[in-house]
C-alpha cells in the first residue's frame, strides 16, 4: 500500500508515466521473485511486432502535413464542398479537423495548427466567440475514430485485434459524432444564413487542383489496407514516403533544413509512446499471473449483474479517466485489465475498442484537466473557465453520441458483417 501511494505521489509530482510504471513492475515482480530482465524482455517483444512499424511513421506523416500548407488547402476545399450552407463555416471547421485528428493522431496539434486558420474566420465571419472557442477546442479530437489514427492502432496492438477491422469499425461512430455536433452547429447559428458563398464548380475545380497531393492520401490508406494489397505497416511507410516527398521534394513547402525538428518532434510523441507500452506490457502481464482481472470482475460482479449495468459503469471510469490521462497512457494501462470482464459481460472487444476511444476523446474536454482545455486556453490566450463554458455544450451533444455509440453495439460492428 505504501508502494503504491508513493507511485501515485510521483505521478502528481509531474513524474514520467513510463518510469512510474517501470518501477511498479520492478517492484512486483521484485516482492516476487522473478528475474528483473523481464522488463528488457518485454522491450524486445515490442520490437518483434511489425505492425509497430505503422505508429512512427504514421505520426511523422502527420507532423510533416501540420508543417507545410496542407492545412490551408483542406480548409479551402472544405470550404468549396461545405461553405454553401448556412453556418457552412462551421461544419467546414469540424471537418477538417476531424480529418487533420485522423492523420496526426494528436488533437493538440490539430488545435495549434487549425486553431490559427479557423478560429480568426469564424470570428470575421459574426460567429459568437464562445461557440467558436468551444467548437475549435471540441473538434480537436473528433477524428480519433477514423483511419489511421494511432489510438486506433495502439488499441488494436494492446487487445490483438486486426486493426482493419477497428479501421472499419470506428468509421460509422465517428461520422455520427460529427453530423451530431455539425447539426447542433447548424442550429446555433440559425440566424447566421448567410453562407460563404455559392456552390461553385469553378471554386470546388480549383481547390481539388490545389489538394491534389493531399486527396489520395485517404485512398492510397484504405483502399490499400482493404484491398489486401498493403499491410498496415506497409500503408504506413508509403503514406510517410507520399508526405515527404510531395512537401519536400514537389511542393517545398518543408526544406530540408526543417525535417529533423520535424523528426524530433513527431518521435518525441513516438519514443514516449513506445516506453509506456514496453513497461505497461511487463506491469500488465505480471498482474495477469497474479489473476487481477479474475479479481477485478469478481469485485464489479458484486455491483453490476448484467450488460448494460455494466455499460453504464465503463462510462464513468472513461470519462474520469480520460479527464486525467492521456489517451495512449489510457490505452496500456487500462485495456489489458477491462477487456477480459468485458468479454464476460459480452462486450464485443472491437465494440469496446470504439467505445473505448469515443470515451476517452470526449474526456479530452472534460474539466478540470481535460487537455485540450488548457491548449486551447493558451493558444488562444483565454481564461481556463472560459474555455470550460464554451465547450460545455458541445460535450453534452458529445456524450449523447458516445451513450448511442456504447448501447448501439450494431453502428460499430455492421460494416464488420
Amino acid at each position: 500500500m505504501i508502494i503504491a501511494l508513493v507511485l501515485v505521489l510521483l505521478i502528481l509530482l509531474g513524474a514520467p508515466l513510463f518510469a512510474v510504471i517501470a518501477a511498479g513492475a520492478l517492484w512486483n515482480f521484485y516482492q516476487a521473485d522473478i528475474d528483473l530482465q523481464a522488463i528488457a524482455i518485454e522491450f524486445y517483444g515490442i520490437a518483434e511486432m511489425p505492425i509497430l512499424l505503422a505508429i512512427p511513421l504514421f505520426t511523422f506523416a502527420g507532423y510533416l502535413l501540420s508543417e507545410s500548407n496542407a492545412p490551408k488547402r483542406m480548409v479551402r476545399l472544405t470550404t468549396a464542398l461545405l461553405g454553401w450552407m448556412p453556418a457552412g463555416l462551421a461544419v467546414v471547421s469540424l471537418v477538417a479537423c476531424a480529418f487533420f485528428t485522423a492523420f496526426t493522431g494528436a488533437s493538440g496539434v490539430t488545435i495549434i495548427a487549425l486553431g490559427a486558420i479557423l478560429f480568426p474566420a469564424m470570428q470575421q465571419a459574426g460567429y459568437p466567440e464562445k461557440f467558436n472557442l468551444g467548437l475549435v477546442t471540441s473538434a480537436g479530437s473528433l477524428g480519433l475514430l477514423f483511419a489511421p489514427s494511432l489510438p486506433l492502432i495502439l488499441y488494436g496492438v494492446i487487445a490483438e485485434v486486426p486493426i482493419e477491422r477497428l479501421f472499419l469499425a470506428g468509421l460509422l461512430p465517428g461520422f455520427l459524432m460529427l453530423l451530431v455536433l455539425s447539426g447542433y452547429s447548424i442550429w446555433k447559428n440559425r440566424a447566421i444564413r448567410t453562407p460563404l458563398g455559392d456552390f461553385s464548380w469553378r471554386e470546388v475545380r480549383a481547390a481539388v487542383r490545389e489538394s491534389i497531393w493531399e486527396i489520395p492520401l485517404p485512398i492510397v490508406v484504405l483502399g490499400g489496407i482493404y484491398s489486401g494489397y498493403f499491410a498496415i505497416s506497409e500503408a504506413a511507410a508509403v503514406t510517410a514516403l507520399y508526405v515527404l516527398i510531395i512537401d519536400v521534394v514537389v511542393l517545398k513547402e518543408v526544406s530540408l533544413r526543417k525535417l529533423p525538428a520535424i523528426i524530433r518532434e513527431a518521435m518525441i510523441l513516438v519514443g514516449g509512446i513506445m516506453m509506456i507500452l514496453g513497461v505497461s506490457r511487463a506491469s500488465t502481464n505480471f498482474m495477469i499471473d497474479a489473476g487481477v482481472p479474475q479479481q477485478l470482475l469478481q469485485w464489479i460482479s458484486g455491483y453490476v449483474n448484467g450488460h448494460f449495468a455494466f455499460m453504464v459503469m465503463l462510462l464513468v471510469f472513461l470519462l474520469v479517466l480520460g479527464a486525467i490521462l492521456d489517451i495512449f497512457s489510457a490505452i496500456v494501462l487500462v485495456v489489458p485489465l477491462i477487456l477480459p470482464v468485458a468479454t464476460q459481460f459480452g462486450v464485443d472487444p472491437v465494440h469496446l475498442g470504439i467505445v473505448f476511444l469515443a470515451t476517452m476523446q470526449l474526456g479530452y474536454i472534460t474539466p478540470p484537466v481535460g487537455l485540450n482545455l488548457f491548449i486551447a486556453g493558451y493558444r488562444f490566450d483565454r481564461p481556463i473557465v472560459d474555455i470550460y463554458l464554451s465547450t460545455l455544450p458541445f460535450f453534452v451533444f458529445l456524450m449523447l453520441s458516445v451513450m448511442l455509440i456504447a448501447f448501439w453495439p450494431a453502428l460499430s460492428l455492421v460494416l464488420l458483417n
